[in-house]
């Protein structure tokens, strides 16, 4: 496995970098195939923010590319977190391919009503709610007010459906359908 270690607004030491290279020794023996590791190391300057030490990895394997981001208050917790999801994404890419593996050898053996395996998505909560009409700014508002990370309303000038959420950096995004 080749391991890059990249520091965005922090300097990458020796120490995070062995602590780095031990933890995500693990997934090299959960992965068959040889790898590249691109670990990114970050120190968010927003003062509102206090899991400020964010870790993101990306592994490219043969098969799928596997991505991950967490943020603590330290990196090495970071570090820790990122490998835990990262070992729940490899083991669920091992599992969707010994299942494609068995399912091509006994297709037929599989029945129609079969239940969704573990770890695949699913819906398990659908909601309804009242769209208003209203401005993207009174949307924030609103978003601001219920606590959630977006609002999905109706646009007041053109009538669709619009949502507003907030980015990473603290500011906020709008999509808009285009038909």
């Amino acid at each position: 496995m080749r391991l890059q270690v990249k520091g965005k607004n922090v300097e990458v030491t020796d120490s995070i970098r062995q602590y780095a290279q031990e933890k995500l020794a693990k997934l090299e023996r959960q992965l068959a195939d040889p790898t590249r590791v691109e670990l990114e190391l970050a120190v968010e300057r927003n003062p509102s923010i206090s899991a400020n030490h964010v870790a993101e990895a990306t592994i490219w394997t043969k098969g799928p590319v596997l991505r991950a981001r967490e943020a603590s208050a330290d990196h090495r917790a970071s570090i820790d977190q990122l490998v835990d999801k990262l070992e729940r994404q490899v083991k669920r890419y091992r599992e969707k391919r010994r299942r494609y593996r068995t399912a091509a050898v006994a297709d037929e053996q599989i029945p129609e009503d079969a239940l969704p395996m573990d770890g695949e998505p699913r819906i398990v909560k659908s909601k309804r709610f009242p769209v208003k009409p209203m401005s993207a700014e009174e949307a924030v508002l609103q978003l601001e007010l219920v606590g959630h990370d977006f609002f999905v309303f109706q646009n007041a000038d053109t009538m669709d459906v619009n949502v507003v959420y907030r980015r990473r950096d603290g500011s906020y995004g709008q999509i808009e359908p285009q038909v």
